[in-house]
Order: C-alpha cells, then structure tokens, then sequence
C-alpha cells in the first residue's frame, strides 16, 4: 500500500525576487531526498541562497522523456522528491506534466504546493479584467500560430501569453492585425525584479513602444476582450 503523505511535491519557485517563496516550500526542499531541476546552475542560485544541500537532478523538457523511469523507481522504492523550475509553478508552461502523469499512473502522491506563478501578477496589475480570463501560455512559434491568433481573437475573456523578448513586437503587431489596434493591452516583463515593468496602452502603442525599446526578460501579455 502506497504511504499517504506525498512520494513528489511540486514545488514553485520566485519568478524573480528569491524572497518569494512560502515557508513550506522551502521546509520541503530541505526534507526530501533529492531535487529534480529544470536548470541545475539557476536552481543552484535559490538552493544556496537558503542553505540547502541536498543532490539535484536535472530534469527538463529535452531529457525528461528519458528521466521519469528512473525518477519513479526511485520514488517506489520509498524515496520523496521535489521539482521545482527555473521559475514559477511545475508545469506552468515548464517541465512537469509528464512527470506526474507517470506518478498518478504509478499510484504515486503528487501534491502540488502554492506559489509563484508568473501571469498572476500581471494580469492582476493589467488592468484588465480578471474574473474571466484565458491562459494561452506561449503561442506556436510557426505552424498554426496565425490560426491561434485567429482564434484568441473572438475569445470574449481577458486573454493571457507568454512572450520572449525576441518575438515580443511581431507577436504585438500580429495582434493588433486580428485583434484590431485599438484593443487595450498590457505588457509585464521582470516580474518582481528591481527593474520590473509594466507597459500599458492599445496593442498599436505597446508594439510602438517595444520597436522603440528593446525589451529585455520573459514577457507576459494581456490583452483585453473586444468593447474595452
């Protein structure tokens, strides 16, 4: 019979600011046997930063494929792990779901705790409204990306993507074509750095303002529903 308490915990790290993280998140990073990271080096940062020693595991969407068989041995035979991201919640547009459909399908404990997560701020600061809203998470890079667009654009909810820096104007400009130009938006990025920002305007004046100003760091956009 499997135990009660939790065999993997996922656990959410800072998106930014390494002082938000909840006291029990750190609590279990100290309990568990080993840690499953999505980069070693930037967990490294967090983990030494509140003394904690235990053997990390990289653990990410390039290897992950050939990692959870070993993972759920482990776990099986009585050991707990944590995993934890870059930045933000497990899974959340990170490495994690095919982790814990594996555990599930082991009858394995999954509990996920509470915490970071990127889009939260910045839709809360947006503006815009949040009662009914969609997570899009990062749109295709090429195939069906226009179909994508088209798609979000009769959505009748606050809708929500991420955004690299890189992709951050073309994304804008291809919004404002679909969307239309005047539809209000806002663009976060640094979330809970000491540089963070948030641009706020019509998708016509924020891709304007970032072909102006390169924008640097992850990026969360909010695009309000038609009629705003």
């Amino acid at each position: 019979m499997r135990r009660s308490k939790p065999d993997l915990y996922l656990v959410p790290t800072p998106v930014g600011n390494l002082e938000d993280i909840t006291l029990r998140a750190l609590r279990i990073l100290k309990e568990v046997d080993f840690i499953l990271a999505e980069d070693t080096r930037t967990s490294g940062i967090l983990l030494n930063h509140y003394e904690i020693k235990k053997p990390i595991l990289s653990h990410h969407k390039f290897n992950e494929h050939h990692s959870v068989k070993g993972v759920i041995m482990r776990l099986q035979a009585g050991e707990c792990a944590a995993l934890i991201t870059d930045s933000g919640t497990p899974g959340i547009s990170d490495p994690g779901f095919l982790l814990i459909r594996s555990c599930l399908e082991a009858e394995l404990v999954v509990e996920c705790l509470p915490g970071p997560t990127a889009f939260v701020p910045a839709l809360v600061e947006s503006g815009l409204p949040t009662e009914r809203f969609v997570f899009e998470g990062f749109l295709p890079v090429k195939k069906g990306r226009s179909g994508r667009i088209r798609e979000l654009a009769g959505e009748d909810r606050t809708v929500v993507i991420y955004e690299s820096p890189f992709r951050l104007v073309k994304t804008l400009e291809q919004l404002a074509v679909e969307f239309g130009p005047d539809r209000f938006c806002s663009v976060s990025r640094e979330l809970t750095k000491i540089h963070a920002e948030t641009v706020r305007g019509t998708l016509e004046e924020v891709a304007k303002h970032y072909r102006e100003n390169s924008p640097k760091g992850e990026l969360v956009i909010v695009v309000g529903r038609s009629g705003l």
